[in-house]
């Protein structure tokens, strides 16, 4: 799962879709992710869906004679021509607040006070509130099973447009018992689907929870980890036999990393190669590639917004996903560690495979600033099998690993170690 997010209110309309596509399988993403393509409602959000069965205009060509539904169609499948599949967006915690499913269906609704409520979060012990948004009632509604029948309509739209994944949004939101038999039910049809949970935010419970639910992976939050607290590996292995993982730098909910580290190249490299091989899955977003700084936003964001940088990742990225597809053990959730090292800078992290003999040692520059010293005795110290070791870096692979080994890491530099020469062949 190496997954491109190709936000379509940067990317534009469907037939200016292409090049985005092209760029990303070339750079060796085997999937792209599009946020909701549904029509919006009057605030605009992509997340505000009025209507689950048309798609928003703001994507639709006009210079097109071709239907919206055959617009998009096209675009999956020329993506699949190229080797990449297509996931959406699948909203179904709520819908748009001005949606006429409010009038037409009241049942499916949570109501407070004679108004629909509205979902909200607590953000730094601040309530927020999104009134343009009115939230389903899974949970008690009198009209279960309608609501239930009229999801699957709105799945089965996407299927028929050529989505062959769904990251649901807010999944710990709906109970899961609704998951459970939404997922069942499209698989008997379509065992090749695949859903990810998006939990962000959502406590180690409530993760374990919701990827029980039969969810084929969760979204991880290897991104807030600063390379030494123990909440991330205790969470990862926590997880890691319940569900699959997908790691990321950066989000559509996240600021730009790029700003956050105000430009350094070398703490984009370092984390788009740790959020790779860190876990089963990586997602990166359209634009982290040329290093943008502008925050993608729901409502706001238009293809005007692209961005002019003397930055371009392309090639590095593609030699991370090259050796993330070449190897299983980085397509897995190997049983990983964190190796006390003397230099609080630099960080090793081992992993094995639970389906090869491969075991993988990343030994890690924290610092994005400053070159920092490793050395060891013996690298097999840090390995359980007798194997060669062998230097896979997406970057100054060096073809011999002296003994003893002692190196001065650039910023940021990730050296990447196996202990197999021949990988196994890709799913």
């Amino acid at each position: 799962m190496i997954i491109y997010n190709l936000f379509p209110l940067l990317a534009g309309n469907f037939s200016q879709w292409q090049s985005h596509i092209e760029r990303a399988a070339a750079m060796g993403f085997t999937w792209i992710f599009v946020n909701p393509v549904q029509k919006t409602g009057a605030s605009g959000s992509l997340y505000s869906i009025a209507d689950y069965f048309a798609l928003n205009p703001a994507f639709v060509s006009s210079r097109s004679k071709k239907k919206p539904e055959r617009q998009l169609a096209d675009c999956v499948k020329d993506a699949r021509g190229k080797g990449v599949s297509m996931m959406v967006d699948l909203v179904i915690s709520h819908c748009a607040a001005d949606s006429s499913l409010v009038k037409d269906h009241p049942k499916w609704f949570v109501w407070e006070r004679g108004k629909v409520a509205h979902p909200f979060c607590n953000e730094n012990g601040k309530k927020v509130v999104w009134k343009d948004l009115a939230q389903f009632d899974h949970r008690h509604s009198r009209d279960g099973e309608g609501l239930y029948r009229f999801i699957l309509q709105a799945v089965n739209y996407l299927l028929d447009l050529g989505f062959t994944g769904f990251r649901c949004d807010a999944a710990y939101q709906v109970p899961g018992r609704l998951w459970h038999r939404l997922i069942n039910e499209v698989k008997k049809d379509h065992p090749e689907v695949l859903f990810f949970a998006e939990t962000l935010g959502c406590s180690a419970d409530q993760t374990r929870k919701t990827a029980g639910a039969g969810f084929d992976y969760i979204f991880n939050s290897s991104k807030w980890w600063d390379f030494h607290a123990p909440w991330l590996m205790e969470q990862y292995m926590v997880c890691r036999e319940i569900s699959r993982s997908v790691g990321f730098p950066e989000s559509h909910d996240t600021p730009r990393l790029a700003e956050e580290l105000a430009g350094n190249v070398e703490g984009l490299k370092q984390r788009y190669l740790f959020s790779a091989l860190f876990s089963a899955g990586v997602m990166m977003p359209m634009g982290f590639e040329f290093g943008f700084r502008k925050k993608l936003h729901v409502v706001n964001t238009t293809p005007a917004d692209w961005e002019q940088t003397d930055i371009d990742l392309t090639d590095f990225i593609g030699a991370v996903n090259a050796i993330k597809s070449r190897y299983l053990i980085f397509r897995e959730e190997a049983p990983s560690k964190v190796i006390a090292y003397e230099n609080f800078n630099i960080l090793l992290l081992w992993k094995s495979s639970v389906t090869s003999q491969e075991e993988a040692l990343l030994i890690l520059n924290k610092d994005i600033h400053n070159k920092q010293y490793f050395q060891a005795d013996n690298l097999h110290d840090y390995v359980q099998a007798g194997s060669p070791l062998i230097d896979i870096s997406p970057e100054y692979a060096l073809d011999f690993l002296p003994e003893p080994f002692s190196y001065e890491l650039r910023p940021g530099q990730g050296i990447l170690l196996i202990t197999s020469r021949d990988p196994l062949p890709e799913d």
